[in-house]
C-alpha cells in the first residue's frame, strides 16, 4: 500500500483545513488507518485512528472535539478534518495504514510523506 497525504496548508487560528489520505492497491479496505503528527523539535505522535469498517475511531485528548477521522473506502482515501485550529496544531501530519487498530506508531506497516499544517496566531 502506498499512501500520499495532502491538504496541509497556511491557516489562521481558529479556522479549518481537510487533510486526505489517498491510497494506492486493492486492500485499503482491510486496512485500520490513522493521522500522527510531528511538531518541531518534537516527537511524533497520535492524534486519531479509525477502525477498517469505519465504526470505530479513536482521538488523542488534545484534538478531541476538533477535529474528526473519517474514510471513504471507495475511494480508496482517509481524511482528518481539523477544525478550530491553534498554534499547537501546527506540524507535519502524517497518515497510516496497518492491521493494528492502536495509537502506537509502531504498529503501522505504512506512511505517507507527510504534509505540513502551518497554524499563524
Amino acid at each position: 500500500v502506498q499512501l500520499q497525504a495532502s491538504g496541509g496548508g497556511l491557516v489562521q487560528a481558529g479556522g479549518s483545513l481537510r487533510l486526505s489520505c489517498a491510497a494506492s492497491g486493492r486492500t485499503f479496505n482491510t486496512y485500520d488507518m490513522a493521522w500522527f503528527r510531528q511538531a518541531p523539535g518534537k516527537e511524533r505522535e497520535f492524534v486519531a485512528a479509525i477502525h477498517w469498517n469505519g465504526r470505530s475511531t479513536n482521538y488523542a485528548d488534545s484534538v478531541k472535539g476538533r477535529f474528526t477521522i473519517s474514510r471513504d473506502n471507495a475511494k480508496n482515501t482517509a481524511y482528518l478534518q481539523s477544525d478550530s485550529l491553534n498554534s499547537e496544531d501546527t506540524a507535519v501530519y502524517y497518515c497510516a495504514a496497518g492491521s493494528a487498530y492502536s495509537r502506537s506508531a509502531a504498529l503501522y506497516t505504512y506512511w505517507g510523506q507527510g504534509t505540513l499544517v502551518t497554524v499563524s496566531s
